[in-house]
């Protein structure tokens, strides 16, 4: 059924007159008693009693108008519902991020709250590598990642360069130098993350190249334990700088440069490109992409360096 009988006929029950329901819906008065006959054919029953000089509605009539003004309320409700997604005063903004990338939402969370504080925020825990095919199948609208997806169908926006560094406790033996090779850390015991990824790629091939054995006894499943080992003096290790830099500022784990390994870490916000985002979405683009002092508008992934 559709609702605009519904609507011609809750105007005229209203009204009370087919004259003053058509000017009101600013139609004729013939094409008002045409829906109204309509909705009487398609519900099998007559709504309304023609016999009489005043409009009377019947049994069936009275029921019907019940429901007619719930669906009314129920349609403004609706129009209600979109005017606060469109406004940003309610929605939801889900992002798939891994722990370390996490940390450089936080203040970007911080600002879009300020701004839409009846939107609700989910960071979902996500492993980096499995972001891209989360975003594709429709599982995340926007994810967080440390590395070029390289996939036409997503877009990517550098939201912050951060680098790798080593770290090692206050008291260690390099913790004075400012900078070392990697010639000199073959000794050394470092405490490693058992979650793959580009970058610890990196280190394992840099070492080989330049036959320095890695020693990585230990291995834990998140930076926080990681950052925790080294500071019991149990090894060093390899740490993005935004997950220690509070650390490095109050003394309790100091950063030295390592001579060889320069590696720079772009975050991404990642999007799909062809799948329209919701509104509080386009938001937290737009609020991110003002705080990097560019467009919103980016270009696919695998068209970045």
């Amino acid at each position: 059924m559709e609702l605009y009988p519904l609507k011609v006929f809750l105007t005229v029950a209203n009204e009370k007159s087919f004259s003053r329901a058509a000017e009101k819906l600013l139609r004729t008065q013939p094409a008002v008693s045409l829906a109204l006959q309509r909705l009487e054919h398609s519900l099998g029953e007559r709504l309304i009693d023609r016999g009489g000089k005043e409009l009377l509605l019947t049994d069936a009539g009275r029921t019907v108008l019940d429901f007619a003004r719930r669906f009314e309320n129920l349609e403004r409700e609706l129009d209600n519902a979109l005017s606060e997604l469109r406004d940003n005063a309610a929605g939801r903004l889900v992002i798939g991020a891994n722990e370390s990338t996490t940390l450089y939402l936080l203040h970007h969370i911080e600002n879009y709250r300020h701004m839409y504080p009846k939107v609700k925020v989910q960071v979902r825990r996500s492993l980096s590598s499995k972001v891209p095919a989360q975003l594709i199948d429709g599982d995340l609208e926007m994810g967080v990642i440390s590395y070029d997806p390289e996939d036409a169908r997503l877009v990517a926006h550098i939201i912050y360069t951060d680098h790798l560094c080593f770290v090692v406790p206050p008291g260690h033996h390099l913790a004075g130098r400012g900078t070392v090779s990697i010639a000199e850390l073959g000794q050394e015991t470092f405490i490693a993350h058992n979650v793959l990824s580009p970058y610890r790629e990196v280190v394992v091939r840099e070492f080989k190249r330049r036959r320095v054995p890695l020693i990585m006894d230990v291995e834990m499943p998140t930076v926080e334990s990681i950052r925790r080992m080294v500071q019991m003096r149990e090894g060093a290790a390899f740490l993005p700088h935004m997950c220690v830099a509070q650390e490095i500022a109050q003394g309790t784990l100091c950063e030295v440069r390592v001579e060889e390994l320069n590696v720079e870490r772009k975050i991404r916000l990642v999007y799909p490109a062809k799948r329209a985002l919701s509104h509080a979405a386009q938001a937290f683009l737009e609020m991110v992409a003002a705080a990097a002092g560019s467009p919103a508008e980016n270009t696919t992934a695998g068209a970045q360096g």
